[in-house]
């Protein structure tokens, strides 16, 4: 139930660590890669915490919510990161799906501390 409960998330998770291994490849092809290291350490960083959050959602992992908000701030930076880069198609790609990425992390935790709460609420009147 859970992988179709945050199947907008876990879509925006392996899209964005799609989106962040391929800019990690592209920036290591330019021309001066000394000053796009930041960006590529990023980008490993985010395609695998990522790959991590959609799989742990997927599976309906206890871990889920923390994994997720961590997701979030780690896409966030690199977001930020590779938006600094505006000659470069890959990384402004990329920084629309870290962007997008936060977001859906930061809503699904919000739907699941949620659902949590009304959870406990529930199991401590039994």
């Amino acid at each position: 139930m859970a992988h179709q409960q945050y199947a907008s998330c876990i879509e925006a998770c392996t899209q964005c660590a799609t989106e962040c291994s391929h800019c990690a490849t592209a920036c290591l092809q330019e021309q001066d890669v000394k000053m796009l290291a930041r960006c590529i350490a990023l980008d490993i960083d985010c395609a695998a915490i990522c790959q991590l959050a959609a799989a742990a959602m997927a599976r309906g992992s206890e871990c889920a919510q923390q994994i997720c908000a961590l997701c979030a701030d780690i896409c966030e930076a690199c977001g930020d990161e590779c938006a600094k880069h505006t000659a470069m198609q890959h990384c402004q790609a990329c920084a629309q799906a870290c962007q997008r990425c936060a977001d859906e992390c930061r809503r699904m935790g919000q739907q699941a501390g949620s659902q949590a709460g009304s959870t406990g609420a529930t199991a401590s009147a039994h």
